[in-house]
């Protein structure tokens, strides 16, 4: 029998076998070719059953040079990235009213905190490419890229709402709804 967990089912512990706990190929690069420059290979409950309820999934993010990870949050968990390779100019901003900016420029073995649910990116400064290693603090941590669910959503948010919101023309809501707005979540 299984059971309904965090919105995945949990099976019977009886019958987990060793493949529920693996996952090969975070070694592989992943291609980069895409508007964007990266590529997220995402190790969560979806890839790895085991992991339901155990609070923890991860990633690994390729970066081709001045690849860019956009501004995107995870509602669900906060994550800790280490750059294993290249140099990524990283940052999140804190909620309203402050909307204060943290950045900082990593280098391989450094590590940088992006607080959960607050909006963050990554973006690699260097002429080569770039990988970095995420940790979060969710099995299910979610990823909401800001501009793929502002102008990319379906069905369109209104042309209305988004000039009052973003204080611009309705030909630049126009323009930018009808853009195809990449996902490099895999």
């Amino acid at each position: 029998m299984e059971n309904f967990v965090n919105g995945k089912f949990c099976k019977n512990p009886e019958l987990a076998t060793a493949d529920d706990f693996f996952f090969s190929g975070l070694l592989t690069p992943r291609n980069t070719s895409n508007p964007l420059g990266s590529n997220v290979t995402a190790v969560n409950v979806v890839q790895i059953p085991g992991l339901n309820t155990l609070g923890i999934s991860g990633a690994r993010i390729d970066f081709a040079p001045y690849g860019l990870n956009p501004p995107h949050t995870h509602p669900r968990a906060t994550e800790i990235l280490v750059v294993l390779e290249g140099s990524l100019y990283v940052g999140f901003v804190t909620s309203n009213p402050e909307n204060n900016l943290f950045t900082k420029v990593l280098y391989p073995g450094d590590v940088f905190v992006f607080p959960v649910g607050l909006i963050h990116f990554q973006f690699n400064v260097g002429n080569t490419s770039a990988v970095a290693i995420a940790g979060l603090s969710s099995q299910n941590p979610g990823v909401i890229t800001i501009a793929n669910a502002v102008f990319g959503s379906n069905p369109k948010i209104s042309t209305d709402v988004l000039t009052k919101a973003f204080q611009i023309d309705q030909k630049v809501v126009d323009y930018l709804q009808a853009q195809f707005w990449w996902n490099n979540n895999n």
